[in-house]
């Protein structure tokens, strides 16, 4: 458990530089430059998941058991999972209406994609890894949206196009890790 907690600290740390290290930050990309700072983020940002993942694993190996999810809520979690797919793909494709109205869609969709883990795992491996992203993304997508009104960010307007886009390539996503890298990949089938 102690290097999956690690690998949160790390990942998640990384991820909240901007909201809880500004001035860290603000200094690094000026000893760095932008570039400098950029591989740094992404060199911590990979050894952070690497631990995280290698932590998942071995806390896997010595479950305990804290809660027996009902069959209903393993299923409700592919519904979450799906929706989630969808945002995160929204926050990559330009001019949606998921973006202009949530402003943060990557945000939204780790939230409900770690509540409907939550809600269909109960070990306690689980609850750490999906219970620490699900309060990471609840804090970060609070102080993101208040600064985005602090600084009046506008997103801009959505269109059609782009929600089509969104939603096909989010369900597309879902349905290739869904049906297919989940079970080789976590060793989890979410339908079996």
């Amino acid at each position: 458990m102690t290097i999956l907690l690690l690998g949160l600290l790390v990942f998640l740390g990384i991820h909240s530089t901007r909201v809880f290290a500004e001035g860290w930050r603000s200094r690094m990309i000026a000893k760095l430059g932008e570039g400098g700072w950029k591989v740094l983020y992404s060199v911590l940002s990979l050894a952070g998941f690497v631990l995280l993942v290698w932590g998942f694993g071995l806390a896997r190996q010595q479950p305990v058991l804290l809660y027996l999810p009902p069959l209903a809520l393993k299923h409700a979690n592919a519904l979450f999972t799906l929706i989630a797919f969808v945002l995160i793909a929204a926050a990559y494709v330009p001019r949606n209406h998921f973006k202009q109205k949530i402003g943060h869609p990557m945000l939204a969709g780790t939230k409900l994609w770690a509540f409907g883990h939550l809600l269909a795992t109960g070990f306690l491996h689980d609850v750490v890894l999906f219970g620490a992203f699900l309060a990471w993304a609840i804090v970060l997508f609070v102080v993101s949206r208040r600064r985005d009104r602090r600084e009046g960010v506008n997103y801009p307007s959505g269109s059609v196009v782009g929600d089509v886009l969104s939603v096909a390539i989010g369900i597309g996503a879902w349905a290739a890790f869904a049906f297919w890298a989940h079970a080789r990949w976590i060793g989890v089938y979410p339908f079996g």
